[in-house]
């Protein structure tokens, strides 16, 4: 499972797409989370502003699941604040 490690302590939803490579733009990434293909902790949201915490799992259908963390990651970096 893929890791995004922030520096805050929160990213929004359409930033986390953004950042996983899951939309190529902030637009996109807003538009994908109202489309009701994105799940966060297991749940479909379609809130493109939700705040991700430490912790936190979201993915879009037929992509990898990915969990917020807050330490260094053995995974690609992204790193927002």
């Amino acid at each position: 499972m893929p890791i995004l490690t922030l520096r805050g302590e929160h990213i929004t939803l359409a930033q986390a797409l953004k950042a996983a490579g899951l939309a190529d733009s902030g637009g996109q990434a807003k538009h994908l989370a109202r489309s009701g293909t994105v799940r966060v902790n297991d749940q479909v949201t379609v809130q493109p502003g939700r705040k991700l915490h430490a912790g936190d799992r979201f993915g879009v259908d037929g992509h990898d699941e990915w969990t917020i963390g807050t330490g260094p990651s053995t995974e690609e970096p992204s790193e927002f604040e």
